[in-house]
């Protein structure tokens, strides 16, 4: 027995024979969206609990240094949000220049698809938001700080312009395809883009937020939800879902029907989806043993 023993202690403690390959990936697997939870601290501004009120706690000192840096962030944010508009805006765009080619499927398909890519490619890095309405959101509930909030809606307000003036050089003069208008009245638009946006916000903040979710999926449960949205509303209110959707394209053509609607009802839906999911979510011992955290949050 001792023997064998020492043989083992010798197999595990000898050098690799030269010229063995060493693994591309380390044992331990490192997901797109990995976040470990106790490394973002809660802001205080918005204090719950009747003990923190009046406390000397502001958004711009609860946060540490993030160990990705706000340029990095941004660029990564930037870089993400032009890559959803300019698919987001083209698959209406074709779908106007080539007579119905794209279909309502395939619009959805479009934007669902630019969303799950990005997430999986960017998450990492700044939390791919893409959206101010999900930014604001997560800044209101305490998982953003609020002290970046301006910069990320700055990089995702230019990338969507950037976009949309590209499509225009690209496709003029179809760009009109692009643009989210209401076909119905607006009470009725107001409804579907507030309605949508919360389905995406509670998704989004379960696989966020959550360590019962299943964080690896984040990027596909995402992409499907905004799928799902577009088909139940692209033909009405357009299935927007993100004020930058809108105003880019808005922008760069030049048309601002009802834009309001693009802005103020996405917001509202986000943080009451975002808010719903925080208030049904289990709680301390309700919930099993934690695990690896995939979040939209940095």
């Amino acid at each position: 027995m001792s023997g064998d023993y020492e043989a083992g202690n010798a197999a595990i403690s000898a050098p690799a024979t030269p010229g063995t390959p060493t693994p591309l990936m380390p044992s331990m697997r490192v997901d797109s969206l990995s976040y470990d939870r106790k490394s973002m601290p809660r802001c205080k501004c918005l204090p719950v609990d009747a003990a923190t009120w009046g406390a000397p706690h502001t958004c711009l000192t609860d946060f540490s240094v993030p160990d990705i840096s706000l340029t990095r962030k941004l660029g990564a944010e930037f870089v993400g949000t032009f890559i959803l508009i300019f698919a987001a805006t083209a698959g209406p765009i074709v779908n106007e220049k080539y007579h119905g080619v794209e279909s309502l499927i395939g619009n959805a398909a479009c934007a669902g698809l630019a969303v799950m890519i990005v997430i999986l490619s960017t998450g990492h890095i700044s939390g791919a938001h893409l959206n101010p309405s999900l930014t604001i959101a997560f800044a209101a509930l305490r998982h953003f700080p609020w002290v970046q909030v301006p910069a990320y809606i700055a990089a995702q307000v230019s990338a969507s312009i950037c976009a949309s003036f590209a499509l225009k050089g690209v496709f003029h003069p179809f760009l009109s395809g692009g643009v989210t208008v209401p076909s119905v009245a607006t009470g009725q638009a107001f409804a579907l883009e507030f309605l949508i946006t919360f389905n995406l916000l509670f998704v989004v903040t379960a696989v966020a937020t959550d360590t019962r979710a299943v964080g690896e999926l984040a990027g596909i449960a995402v992409g499907a939800t905004v799928m799902l949205n577009i088909l139940v509303a692209g033909p009405s209110s357009g299935g927007s879902m993100n004020p930058v959707r809108t105003l880019g394209p808005a922008v760069a053509a030049g048309n601002y029907k009802a834009i309001w609607i693009y802005l103020v009802a996405p917001t509202l839906g986000a943080v009451a989806g975002a808010g719903i999911y925080t208030l049904v979510k289990l709680r301390g011992e309700e919930e099993e043993v934690p695990r690896p955290v995939r979040s939209f949050r940095r």
